[in-house]
């Protein structure tokens, strides 16, 4: 088995284009986070609240050629039931790589958060995502050497900035503080907002955003580090199941007949062509599981019992398909290699992890997963052979820093609130302790990806509670402050 090119393979999923696998959601779906979503999200209440409007967006802030200034529509929504006009503030979910409506519907949090401030709420879709496709499908754009090179997060972050700055000229709010949100790459985006546009967002709250894990600033296999860390704190045995499934896994494979035997045994859906067809779904169900790792849920157990309530099973790999039902249910089939490529957003995720936005993960000896190293000249020749140019790995540091990020940002980065939950994979990669007086870590142990976001539910424990509620009072302070300094320079007098 060659792990690194199922590390390649898997990579696109990691991020937050991936769905986790929970016992209520269909076990064929890995991408996105769709069935969690419908799981969790209370979809009607928060979505008819919101009206649509598309901006004529500039497709390229950063050229004077004739061609980048032509416009294309992006699209964002807004909640003015609790606004209160004037100066009040002004909420803005930063859109990250999906359809806008599937993070509307799951990060109740800004929705739940907006009658204590009377903020209106806004959210953007990002470029490229969603209905926010310059002239053709998200498809066509990905085959179009040209319209590709305008998808990029510098692109993006200004068209953000470009529509907030008229959003405050349209309602007449020039004072109104804004916070931006995000959750994961919007949470990078978040934060590398308030550091390049400081002059329109206040302060931004950064959930679960892994800006480390970038240009080697963080070990690479720190991520699969937590990963089976979590695995091993739920049970030891499950942990030493799972580590000791690939080799098995790799000797059926090698028979003869070993694609047919390992079809049979997990129930496909329809004959494995490759065995990484087979060890990327699995590495995919372990990663999402436990990223999502979420109360009252803690879909990590729900494996390691089916796992363990199988040890009678003499074959290892009739242990790990126990593990699979646990969390999947029971179904006619499971294993479809196709769907998990398929979808227009991970596609496109693709693409931005072959251009600047390149994580560089591996595997150590000491994970439940086979160790292998990043390569990246590997890497490069994979993106030049998908896209016809090389990803570009250093420029996100070049761009917005993060080499000796405590000395930089305590010297001029100012009101970030970096939330993260240590049984996420991705806080390897996050900022998880304080910086300066306002660049703030609120970090949970028990947390998982992007949590703190979630929408609240009755169940929801007394540590995560007082996560959203730390992150809220950071918030107030910063507007308290830029009210007071409203008032100091004689620009409001309420």
């Amino acid at each position: 088995m060659d792990m690194h090119k199922l590390l390649l393979c898997v990579l696109g999923l990691l991020l937050l284009a991936a769905f986790p696998v929970t016992a209520k959601a269909t076990p064929l779906t890995v991408h996105g986070l769709g069935n969690l979503r419908r799981s969790l999200a209370e979809e009607d209440s928060i979505l008819s609240s919101l009206e649509t409007f598309y901006y004529n967006q500039t497709l390229d802030h950063f050229n004077y050629q004739p061609q980048s200034f032509v416009t294309f529509p992006q699209r964002y929504l807004i909640n003015s039931k609790y606004w209160g006009g004037g100066n009040d503030p002004i909420f803005v979910y930063l859109g990250g790589e999906d359809v806008l409506e599937d993070d509307i519907t799951l990060f109740g949090f800004i929705h739940e958060s907006a009658p204590r401030f009377k903020a209106l709420v806004v959210y953007l879709e990002h470029r490229f995502y969603g209905k926010s496709v310059p002239f053709v499908s998200q498809r066509e754009v990905l085959n179009n050497n040209t319209l590709r090179g305008y998808f990029n997060i510098a692109q993006a972050l200004a068209d953000y900035a470009e529509i907030l700055l008229y959003l405050k000229h349209k309602l007449s709010a020039p004072y109104s503080p804004i916070i931006v949100i995000g959750a994961s790459y919007g949470g990078m985006l978040a934060a590398w907002f308030r550091l390049k546009y400081p002059h329109v967002a206040v302060g931004a709250l950064a959930s679960s955003a892994p800006i480390l894990y970038l240009d080697e600033m963080v070990p690479p296999d720190g991520f699969f580090q937590i990963v089976s860390r979590d695995y091993r704190e739920s049970s030891r045995s499950c942990y030493e199941t799972i580590k000791a499934s690939w080799d098995k896994i790799a000797k059926v494979a090698s028979q003869p007949n070993g694609l047919s035997i390992l079809s049979q045994k997990f129930k496909s859906c329809g004959n494995l062509s490759d065995v990484s067809d087979l060890t990327s779904y699995l590495v995919t169900i372990y990663v999402q599981n436990a990223k999502f790792d979420i109360p009252p849920i803690y879909p990590v157990d729900m494996i390691c019992r089916g796992i363990d309530e199988a040890r009678n099973e003499t074959d290892i790999l009739d242990r790990i398909f126990a593990g699979l039902v646990a969390i999947a249910g029971n179904s006619s089939c499971y294993i479809n290699a196709s769907r998990l490529t398929d979808s227009n957003s991970l596609l496109s995720w693709s693409w931005q992890t072959c251009s600047d936005l390149v994580f560089t993960i591996s595997t150590g000896n000491d994970t439940m997963f086979p160790p292998s190293s990043f390569d990246i000249e590997s890497y490069i020749e994979q993106c030049k052979s998908a896209y016809g140019v090389p990803p570009r790995p250093h420029w996100v540091t070049t761009y917005f820093g993060g080499y000796d990020i405590k000395l930089v940002l305590k010297r001029f980065g100012s009101n970030i609130v970096f939330t993260n939950g240590l049984r996420d994979p991705w806080s390897a990669g996050g900022i998880l302790e304080n910086i300066s007086d306002s660049i703030i870590a609120v970090v949970t142990k028990n947390g998982s990806h992007a949590l703190d976001l979630f929408t609240a539910k009755k169940t929801d424990p007394e540590w995560l509670m007082k996560q959203r509620n730390t992150s809220l009072d950071i918030i107030e302070g910063w507007i308290y402050k830029y009210y007071d300094d409203l008032h100091a320079l004689n620009l409001i007098n309420n």
